[in-house]
C-alpha cells in the first residue's frame, strides 16, 4: 500500500489508478471493516488525525477530483463519510524520499512523464498534507537514503 505524500496530480494512469484503489482499502481499514491491513504502517498518519476516517476521506476527495481533472470516471460515492478539514503534518523528507521513489517508477513505465517531472526540484504536497521540516518519516518501509533531506 503506497498513500503517497505527493499531489496525485504525478501519478501516471496507473499510478492514479492504484493509487485510488489502495485508498479505498485504506478507508475500508480505517472503518474496521477488513482484517487485512489493519497494522499497515503508512495507515499511522491517518490514525493520529483527530477524525482518521474524515482525513481517508478527504485523501480521497483529492484523489477523485484529480481523476475528474483527467477525464476518468472514479466512483466518487465509495468515499464513505464527510471529508476532514484539517490537514496533516508530513516531513520534507518523506516527501522527497517518495519523489526520488515516483521518479524511479516513472523512468521505466512511464518515460515522457519522467522526462516532464525529473526537473522539479519541490514537489508539491497531497492537499491533505502541510510540509514540515524533518527526515523520513519512522514508519517509512524500503531502502532509506543514507543522508535523508530535512
Amino acid at each position: 500500500m503506497r498513500l503517497w505524500t505527493l499531489h496525485p496530480k504525478y501519478l501516471d494512469p496507473q499510478g492514479l489508478v492504484a493509487l485510488w484503489r489502495e485508498a479505498l482499502l485504506a478507508q475500508a481499514v480505517l472503518h474496521g471493516e477488513t482484517k487485512g491491513y489493519r497494522n499497515h504502517p503508512q495507515l499511522e498518519r491517518f490514525r493520529r488525525h483527530p477524525d482518521p476516517a474524515g482525513a481517508i476521506a478527504a485523501y480521497l476527495r483529492f484523489v477523485a477530483d484529480e481523476a475528474l481533472r483527467r477525464g476518468y470516471a472514479f466512483d466518487a460515492g465509495r468515499i464513505r463519510c464527510v471529508p476532514a478539514g484539517d490537514t496533516i503534518a508530513a516531513t520534507r523528507g518523506q516527501l522527497m524520499h517518495e519523489w526520488r521513489h515516483l521518479l524511479g517508477k516513472l523512468k521505466g513505465r512511464s518515460p515522457g512523464l519522467h522526462a516532464e517531472l525529473c526537473c522539479i526540484d519541490a514537489p508539491d504536497p497531497h492537499p491533505l498534507f502541510h510540509i514540515v521540516a524533518g527526515a523520513v518519516e519512522p514508519w517509512e518501509k524500503g531502502p532509506l537514503p543514507v543522508n535523508p533531506p530535512a
